[in-house]
């Protein structure tokens, strides 16, 4: 499998650019733009991704033959298994439809994704094979007979769902740990006064040291963390992906892999002298008001 191994990180990427979050993607899509989407799907190959995102966003539901045309597109140019970003199980069958897994060396495609109270995608798995992205973001509990979804903010609500799916998913689905793609949830330090990066690094040492949950991959979207900061850190750095990169050197050795993210990025560890995770790392022993005030520290000298 190709990796992504900029600067001494040995991390798989997940290609995330065919996006309709991204306004050059979106304009691909409203154009039907399908040499365009084999243009951006190349560019994430040559640049070390070892899945592509596919999302299409709305369109999806609404027109499954140009779901189906972006698949086969898109496999027409790169040999790398795609991830089928959306809900819904129909579009999933679309897709599965499309995929062509000789185009892909016979590598499996991923579903993205399912939580504990999104499980009926797994019903996919009766016809289909596939690696999973698991959400450790959410988990279900019973409230007078009726089963509801509850966010996950702790470490030990983070851990006990993430260990509790993925064991069910190995039993129930012979699925190994190597299938499984753990999405951490990486929130924004802008208003984080609850300490969710630092519950989100903890309950990723937890698993990381978990025997029964060896192999499992353990993945995020990074792109939030430094969402509504100005563009430069005190130190004169890009904030935003000084950020990304404080976030990996700390979580990457407890067996944090795979970044769904922008391929052609310098993902790095950052040295211990830098300002901006020396600066990240006082936020994370911060709650409350004096976490917000941590942040100031980023950009205000």
């Amino acid at each position: 499998m190709t990796q992504n191994t900029s600067g001494n990180f040995d991390i798989k990427i997940i290609g995330e650019r065919i996006n309709p979050g991204f306004k050059s993607t979106k304009a691909l899509f409203d154009n039907s733009d399908l040499p365009g989407i084999q243009a951006l799907a190349v560019k994430q190959a040559e640049a070390g991704a070892s899945y592509l995102n596919v999302n299409i966003g709305a369109r999806a539901l609404t027109d499954s033959g140009f779901m189906v045309e972006c698949i086969k597109a898109i496999q027409e140019v790169v040999d790398l298994p795609l991830s089928f970003d959306f809900p819904s199980k129909a579009v999933q069958e679309v897709c599965f439809g499309a995929y062509d897994l000789a185009k892909a060396k016979g590598r499996l495609p991923i579903v993205n994704s399912i939580t504990e109270h999104r499980w009926d995608l797994m019903d996919l798995a009766k016809e289909h094979k596939f690696k999973v992205v698991l959400m450790a973001s959410e988990r279900v509990e019973e409230q007078d007979g009726v089963k509801v979804a509850k966010g996950n903010k702790t470490a030990d609500e983070i851990y006990t769902t993430s260990r509790r799916s993925a064991i069910r998913l190995c039993e129930e689905y012979g699925m190994t740990m190597d299938d499984i793609f753990l999405d951490m949830s990486v929130s924004a330090i802008i208003a984080d006064t609850e300490a969710l990066n630092r519950n989100t690094l903890d309950a990723i040492i937890k698993v990381g040291s978990d025997p029964d949950l060896k192999g499992i991959h353990m993945m995020g979207g990074l792109s939030n963390i430094g969402q509504q900061l100005p563009p430069k850190a005190v130190d004169g750095s890009e904030l935003k992906h000084s950020l990304e990169c404080a976030f990996l050197t700390i979580a990457v050795p407890h067996g944090f892999d795979t970044v769904l993210g922008t391929p052609w990025k310098d993902y790095h560890p950052l040295p211990e002298d830098n300002y901006v995770l020396q600066t990240y790392r006082n936020f994370l022993d911060q709650t409350g008001s004096n976490a917000l005030r941590a942040v100031r520290k980023f950009y205000k000298a």
